[in-house]
């Protein structure tokens, strides 16, 4: 496919979600190519993965510097020798300062294993069943300075079942997020995502139901 986007894939540790858009980017007609992976843990299970998958993999270790601002110097350099369209973050433990966020305005993505605006944060799965929820499930949305508040791309709900653990919960919504993440970057790509600082509505198609 001519004219796919250049992506990098920013995780911090096994890279679950990393390798199922990986795949999906092995098809010549996804509108995406996935270009590198960079992690800030250099012992990340996912930097071998995707080696093994043909892909530049490389770590910028955030205790190498000295502080936030260096460090993210040090990510951008990296972004820009891989000439990146899109930045994906796929269990990157880090939160980014507002100017390195403000930098990459409608081009971060994020995917977050909850049905925001409800349960930002941690302990997601946790929260979930406490509150006693009927339906869970995981959120894409564009990365802005505010944690988990960007402005959402697409959603996949996943029933809470009667007797469900939070480890029972986060396997159901791992699988919808491998199935969500890569046609939500795919949208991104194409131009059919909701663009920064609209209004957006859920409308059938937007909120997919996993099993």
């Amino acid at each position: 496919m001519k004219g796919r986007k250049r992506a990098a894939i920013l995780i911090s540790g096994r890279g679950s979600n990393m390798a199922a858009l990986i795949e999906a980017a092995r098809n010549p007609d996804y509108p995406v190519e996935i270009v590198a992976v960079i992690s800030n843990r250099p012992g990340a299970p996912g930097l071998a993965r995707a080696r093994e998958a043909g892909i530049a993999a490389e770590a910028v270790d955030h205790k190498a510097f000295a502080s936030r601002s260096d460090f993210e110097a040090a990510l951008e350099a990296r972004l820009e020798a891989h000439v990146v369209d899109l930045v994906v973050l796929a269990g990157f433990m880090r939160l980014m300062t507002a100017p390195f966020v403000q930098s990459w305005t409608g081009r971060m993505i994020n995917i977050h294993p909850a049905l925001l605006p409800a349960f930002p944060g941690l302990a997601t799965h946790e929260r979930a069943l406490e509150a006693g929820v009927r339906l869970h499930g995981c959120t894409v949305h564009y990365v802005t300075p505010g944690m988990d508040e960007g402005p959402i791309i697409a959603q996949a709900a996943v029933p809470v079942l009667p007797g469900d653990t939070a480890s029972d919960l986060a396997m159901r919504v791992l699988h919808a997020e491998h199935k969500l993440y890569p046609a939500a970057l795919a949208r991104v790509a194409r131009g059919e995502a909701p663009v920064m600082g609209e209004r957006v509505e859920i409308v059938p198609g937007d909120l997919m139901f996993c099993e």
